[in-house]
């Protein structure tokens, strides 16, 4: 079932799981099933990449099926962050591998790259009915330590996925929050055709998530 909850509106028209995309706090205790997350991490899979390298990993912690791990992601984010997470059904940590595995040179696109994969689990989610929050709210070190991970890969974000639940579950700030409009700039404070622009003034404001 398609979440319809502050569907962005658009200058024009695109596909709707971009305008149904958003990064909800709130969500049921329903499991997420092992084909679901198997198909999203799919998704993530299928993203460009420079020189092909796919330097995307992804630790998952289940509730359901591993919430050894899950308390273990959980336990890296900052406290703020904790309070509404640890309701989610699934937590997922997204790694950046920073090296080319080709020639052992850095690979200064790596992070780029990690959020085109998750880009597309976002939008695949939305297809599937669940949602994901990105968060940078985190002790690297902190997960880096929990997990053993090698030196040579970059920690970048934290995410939950789930299917969204109803705001009233979330505090009074939250839970404003999750209600708000969502905007975003106009397309003319982001696309520059033939040059750089001289813009007045951005409006961060509009940027909601």
């Amino acid at each position: 079932m398609a979440d319809l909850t502050n569907v962005l509106q658009t200058e024009h028209p695109i596909l709707p799981q971009f305008t149904q995309r958003r990064s909800p706090r709130a969500y049921t205790a329903q499991p997420v099933a092992a084909e679901a997350l198997q198909r999203l991490f799919t998704a993530a899979g299928s993203a460009a990449s420079c020189f092909g390298e796919q330097p995307w990993r992804f630790i998952v912690g289940s509730k359901a099926t591993s919430p050894e791990a899950f308390e273990k992601i959980l336990g890296a984010l900052a406290p703020f962050n904790q309070t509404w997470v640890k309701e989610a059904p699934v937590l997922a940590l997204a790694v950046a591998k920073t090296t080319f595995s080709h020639d052992g040179n850095p690979n200064a696109w790596a992070r780029h790259d990690v959020g085109q994969a998750t880009a597309n689990l976002a939008v695949q989610a939305v297809e599937l009915g669940l949602q994901i929050h990105q968060m940078a709210g985190f002790s690297p070190d902190a997960a880096r330590a929990a997990f053993a991970i090698p030196a040579d890969f970059e920690l970048v974000s934290i995410f939950t996925i789930g299917y969204p639940g109803p705001a009233d579950a979330l505090p009074d700030p939250l839970k404003e929050r999750e209600t708000a409009p969502r905007t975003r700039k106009p397309l003319g404070e982001i696309m520059f055709e033939g040059g750089w622009p001289s813009v007045q003034g951005e409006r961060y404001d509009q940027a909601k998530v």
